[in-house]
C-alpha cells in the first residue's frame, strides 16, 4: 500500500498490533502487518527471552516493542524502596479490594501477601533504561512510550540507530508536543479504546490532530480506538491517518495468551459493556465492565490511588479472581475484568491472528470499493 508508515516500518499493510503475546507478533508480522510487544511487566531477563523467541519465529519481519514509561509517577525516580512503595497506599484500598471479594465468596487471606507484591509493570527512568538496552540489542523496527512524551535517552538512542518512536496521544495538545519533541508516529487513541484513554472519540480526535500536526510532514499518524475492522481502517484513513493502531481485536484470537476466562467473557460482551476508570491503574482506562468495577464506581469507594499505588490494589486482587475464574468459581468468573475497547461488541469469534489480518485486508478493501461507488466518474 502507498502508505508513510509502510515505508517506513517496511510492512506491507498498515496495520500495527500491540498484544502482551509473542505468538500474535510473530503472525501478524509474517501476515503482513506488524506486531508490537508490550513490555509493561518484563523484567530484563524475561525481554530478552521473549525477544530471542520472536527473532528466531519471524522470519526476518519487523517487529516493535512497546513500553509504559508515565510523564508522571509516585515513584518514577525510583528513590524509594519496595517497602516503602507498598507503605504508600493505604490499608483503606487493600480492604475495599478485599471486600469485594468477600462479597463473592473468594478467600482473601492470600492476596496481599508478599508473593503477590508488584509495580503493575510501570517502569521508572532507571528501570526504563535498562529495558531500553534489551530491546535496542534487537532489530526491533519501531519503539513505543505508552504514557507521555517518551524521555529525551528513549529519543535520542533511537534516533541514533535510525529506530522510528511513537507515543500514544488522547488530545491534540498531546500530539503537537509529542511532534514538537521529535516522535516519529502519533497514536492518536480515542476514548473507545481499551487500555489508558482520553475523553474525545476517534472520529473526532483523528482528524483534529491530522489537521494540528500537519505541518510536521515527516510524522505519520496512526488512528486507535474501537478500530476492530477493516472498514473502521478505511474511515480511519479517509480522516488523515497512516495506518492503524489496534490492541482489543487480538485478545481473542486463538493464539493470544489471554485467560479462557476472559475470552469467553469478550466474545460475549456487547460495546456498551466496558467501562472508562481510574479503578485499575491510577489513570482512566477503559476494560470490560463487571462487579468489580462497578464497587470502585460507588460513592462511598475510596478515591483511586496515582499510578502505580493503583495497581499495587488491583492487580493482586484481579490476579486470584482471574485464576479463580480459570477453574470454574462462579463469583470470580463474574468479578473478572480485562482492559478491551468498545469495539468489543464486534468480537464475536476467536480466530486465528493470520486470519484477522487477512480479514482486516479484505474488509477495507471493500470499503474503498464502496467509497468510490459514491464519486462520479
Amino acid at each position: 500500500m502507498k502508505s508513510q508508515i509502510c515505508e517506513t516500518l517496511g510492512i506491507e499493510f498498515p496495520l500495527i498490533a500491540f498484544t502482551h503475546c509473542r505468538d500474535v507478533v510473530v503472525e501478524v508480522s509474517k501476515a503482513g502487518g506488524m506486531g508490537v510487544l508490550g513490555a509493561a511487566g518484563y523484567g530484563p531477563k524475561q525481554l530478552e527471552i521473549e525477544l530471542n523467541w520472536i527473532d528466531e519465529h519471524i522470519d526476518g519481519k519487523p517487529y516493535g516493542l512497546d513500553l509504559i514509561v508515565p510523564t508522571t509517577m509516585a515513584n518514577k525516580d525510583e528513590s524509594a524502596s519496595s517497602e516503602d512503595i507498598q507503605a504508600m497506599v493505604p490499608d483503606q484500598h487493600r480492604d475495599y479490594a478485599a471486600g469485594i471479594l468477600a462479597q463473592h465468596n473468594i478467600d482473601t487471606a492470600d492476596v496481599y501477601d508478599a508473593g503477590s507484591r508488584g509495580a503493575g509493570g510501570f517502569l521508572g527512568e532507571k528501570s526504563a533504561a535498562n529495558i531500553l538496552d534489551i530491546a535496542f540489542g534487537h532489530p526491533i523496527a519501531m519503539i513505543v512510550n505508552a504514557l507521555g512524551v517518551p524521555p529525551a535517552y528513549m529519543l535520542a538512542l533511537a534516533k541514533e540507530r535510525g529506530i522510528p518512536t511513537g507515543a500514544l496521544v488522547g488530545s491534540k495538545h498531546h500530539a503537537i508536543k509529542q511532534a514538537e519533541a521529535g516522535v516519529d508516529m502519533l497514536i492518536v487513541s480515542g476514548t473507545e479504546a481499551g487500555g489508558h484513554c482520553g475523553e474525545v472519540s476517534t472520529m473526532v480526535l483523528v482528524p483534529e490532530v491530522a489537521e494540528a500536526v500537519a505541518k510536521y510532514p515527516d510524522v505519520s499518524i496512526l488512528a486507535a480506538g474501537g478500530i476492530v475492522t477493516g472498514r473502521q481502517m478505511a474511515a480511519s484513513m479517509a480522516m488523515g491517518a497512516d495506518g492503524v493502531w489496534t490492541g482489543s481485536v487480538w485478545l481473542t484470537t486463538q493464539e493470544a495468551e489471554t485467560s479462557p476466562a476472559i475470552k469467553e467473557k469478550l466474545l460475549s460482551a456487547g460495546s456498551n459493556q466496558t467501562i472508562r476508570t481510574r479503578s485499575r491503574t491510577g489513570k482512566y482506562s477503559r476494560q470490560v465492565r463487571s462487579p468489580w468495577t462497578d464497587a470502585w464506581e460507588l460513592e462511598d469507594a475510596p478515591d483511586p490511588l496515582p499510578m502505580p499505588l493503583q495497581s499495587l490494589v488491583s492487580e493482586p486482587a484481579l490476579g486470584k479472581v482471574t485464576k479463580l475464574a480459570e477453574g470454574g468459581h462462579q463469583g470470580a468468573k463474574q468479578l473478572a475484568t480485562y482492559w478491551v475497547g468498545q469495539g468489543v461488541g464486534m468480537m464475536t469469534q476467536s480466530l486465528s491472528a493470520k486470519q484477522v489480518v487477512y480479514d482486516f485486508m479484505e474488509d477495507f478493501l471493500a470499503a474503498n470499493d464502496r467509497l468510490k461507488g459514491f464519486v462520479d466518474e
